[in-house]
C-alpha cells in the first residue's frame, strides 16, 4: 500500500497492532458527508466510491478507490466534518486507524507523512485534470480521459475492474445513455474493445487526441 512503503517493518507492524479491520456488504454506507472525522480508512479487498448526493438524489462519483487506495485523511488533518460519502461498490474489507493513532503514527513514523502528501499531490493533480476536464471537453473526450485513466491503474492496455455505464456516466457528469452511446462508438471505431470482463485500448494515440492530449 502505497501510505505505508516507506514504513520499515518495525513500523508496519506498530501500524497493524493499531489498525483495525471491518467488513462493509456492497451498496453499505461507510462514511455520511458531515460525519466527524475520527478515522482513517485503509482499502484492504473490493472497492468503494466516493460521493456527492444532491437535493434531488443525484449522485456524482468524486473517485472510485481500490486495494491499497484510502480516505478519510482530510478531516483528521483539518478537524473539519466529511466532506463526502463514501459507499461500498461491491463487498469491501477495510482497515481502520483512529485519529489519535493516525496522528501519532505520523510523529512517529515520518515515512508515512511522507506517503501521505505524494498521495493527496497525486489527488490535486487528478482534480485538477478533472475540473479542466469538465470545462473543457464534450462527453466523448471526458469518457476518453477516464478510460485511459483507468487502463493506466493497471498496465495501460487493460481495465479490468468492473465498471457499469452508469457509475461512468456518475464519474463524467453525464447520463447513462449518453456514456452508452459513446462508448459503442469508441468501439465501432476501434479505440477500444468491450467485452464482459474488460475493456482492451486498442488505439491509443486515437483515444489520447479524443481526450484532447
Amino acid at each position: 500500500m502505497p501510505l505505508f512503503a516507506d514504513l520499515s517493518d518495525a513500523d508496519i507492524e506498530r501500524v497493524a497492532e493499531l489498525a483495525r479491520e471491518r467488513t462493509y456488504p456492497k451498496s453499505s454506507v461507510i462514511l455520511f458527508e458531515d460525519d466527524p472525522g475520527d478515522a482513517l480508512y485503509v482499502v484492504g479487498t473490493g472497492a468503494v466510491k466516493v460521493v456527492l448526493v444532491g437535493e434531488d438524489g443525484r449522485e456524482v462519483i468524486l473517485s472510485v478507490l481500490k486495494e491499497g487506495d484510502f480516505f478519510g485523511e482530510m478531516a483528521l488533518i483539518d478537524d473539519e466534518p466529511r466532506s463526502a460519502h463514501v459507499i461500498a461498490m461491491e463487498d469491501a474489507n477495510l482497515l481502520v486507524l483512529r485519529r489519535e493513532d493516525f496522528q501519532q503514527r505520523l510523529r512517529e513514523a515520518p515515512g508515512m507523512a511522507a506517503g501521505l502528501l505524494r498521495a493527496l499531490s497525486r489527488r490535486l493533480r487528478e482534480a485538477d485534470d478533472k475540473i479542466g476536464g469538465l470545462v473543457l471537453l464534450d462527453v466523448h473526450g471526458r469518457v476518453a480521459t477516464l478510460l485511459l485513466r483507468m487502463a493506466d491503474e493497471n498496465d495501460g492496455v487493460h481495465i479490468t475492474s468492473r465498471v457499469t455505464h452508469h457509475t461512468i456516466a456518475q464519474m463524467v457528469g453525464s447520463s447513462r445513455e449518453t456514456v452508452s452511446r459513446t462508448m459503442r462508438e469508441l468501439a465501432e471505431r476501434g479505440l477500444i474493445e468491450i467485452a464482459r470482463n474488460a475493456i482492451t485500448i486498442r488505439n491509443r494515440r486515437a483515444l489520447e487526441a479524443a481526450a484532447g492530449r
